[in-house]
């Protein structure tokens, strides 16, 4: 009798480690690697300046137009300018001199 006692205390305690390892193998896959993404978007969001082609979230091109604490001014075409709030850039594109720079490091 006393054997059956000892071992239903250490399936408690095995349940607890289970428990334990389970949310920890969420936040290194899910919890913590969307963290840094949004990191990355924020970072990217405040270095915008006027003249960068964006992409927005929709999946709109332009070119930054103007831009304050909360949006952002894009023009869309000659003359066609949309507000959009910041965290809706998704991306911003990198000149073509940039690319072109990068893909010359790359060769080397």
């Amino acid at each position: 009798m006393n054997l059956s006692a000892a071992e239903s205390g250490g399936g408690g305690a095995m349940s607890l480690l289970l428990l334990a390892g389970l949310f920890a193998v969420m936040y290194f896959m899910m919890i913590r690697p969307q963290q840094r993404r949004r990191r990355e978007a924020e970072r990217m969001q405040s270095s915008l300046s006027v003249g960068n082609k964006v992409v927005t979230v929709g999946g709109m091109h332009g070119v930054v137009a103007a831009m304050d604490d909360d949006t952002v001014s894009i023009e869309i075409a000659p003359g066609t300018v949309v507000a959009f709030a910041r965290p809706a850039i998704a991306q911003a594109i990198p000149a073509a001199d940039e690319t072109a720079d990068q893909a010359a490091g790359s060769e080397q």
